[in-house]
């Protein structure tokens, strides 16, 4: 079993940064992919980003890239989500979610998952 715990959103301004943070137990951290999904109001989720058990493969969804970073730290059980630039269009709830293999962008390759946190961007 993996439990997640995802935390951080919040109300920003357009131009804003936040960080996501998303808390794992149950399972050797270090050997799970870690991944963000992102849903907006009537819309299907949305791939975000990921990044390898040991940090060496990394990927981003088109929309976020060059604004957005994740990291872990293996030492904390944690990863985390570095939104810089936040844009209205970015409002959505945040899921973190965790896979055994790196397999997918899609919510398909992600069997475990956190209850999202909500991040709305004012224009």
């Amino acid at each position: 079993q993996v439990q997640l715990v995802g935390s951080g959103g919040g109300l920003v301004q357009a131009g804003d940064s936040l960080t996501l943070s998303c808390a794992a137990s149950g399972r050797t951290f270090s050997q799970l992919v870690m991944g963000w999904f992102r849903r907006a109001p009537g819309k299907v989720h949305e791939f975000v980003a990921a990044v390898a058990g040991d940090e060496r493969r990394t990927s981003y969804g088109d929309a976020v890239k060059g604004r957005f970073t994740i990291s872990r730290d293996n030492a904390k059980n944690t990863a985390f989500l570095q939104m810089n630039s936040l844009k209205p269009e970015d409002t959505a709830v945040y899921f973190c979610a965790a896979s055994e293999s790196w397999i997918s962008v899609s919510t398909a390759g992600y069997p475990y998952w956190a209850q999202g946190t909500q991040v709305t961007v004012s224009s």
